[in-house]
């Protein structure tokens, strides 16, 4: 199977050869700027599955874990598309909203909820964890 997806405006798209590791949502502070404010869903996969066409603008910034992150977007409209560290090379994280098929998988856990917001909505039927969770294992 392949999974597809895309930025906004159709100048950044992505297939991935693989089926996702997992899907978290994630109320680190980071993410919540990402998000608009809101967690910010993603799904993982293994790197060297995807392959992208059109250009993507990359941002390095170091996240609560301590992990340097890259997280790439469309440098045309700005969709925040992927995530990614040098700590765990053998993974990216995919934006949910970028893909085209929103039911792939629905999260498994709920991450970094002590940076959550009092008003936030956190699923009470998957796991929550307080900070960063182990990485998900390669299939």
């Amino acid at each position: 199977m392949t999974v597809l997806g895309r930025c906004f405006c159709g100048q950044a798209a992505f297939s991935v050869s693989a089926m996702p590791l997992t899907a978290r949502i994630c109320w680190c502070r980071d993410c919540q700027y990402l998000g608009g404010g809101t967690g910010l869903a993603s799904l993982a996969f293994p790197s060297a599955a995807l392959a992208v066409r059109g250009a993507l603008s990359w941002f390095r910034s170091t996240a609560d874990s301590g992990n340097v992150m890259e997280r790439g977007f469309c440098p045309a409209c700005g969709t925040p598309l992927f995530s990614k560290t040098d700590a765990r090379p053998h993974l990216i994280f995919i934006r949910a909203g970028a893909l085209d098929d929103l039911e792939l998988m629905a999260p498994e856990m709920t991450i970094w909820t002590s940076s959550a917001p009092s008003w936030a909505r956190i699923a009470q039927d998957i796991p929550r964890i307080a900070g960063q969770p182990k990485p998900p294992e390669v299939r």
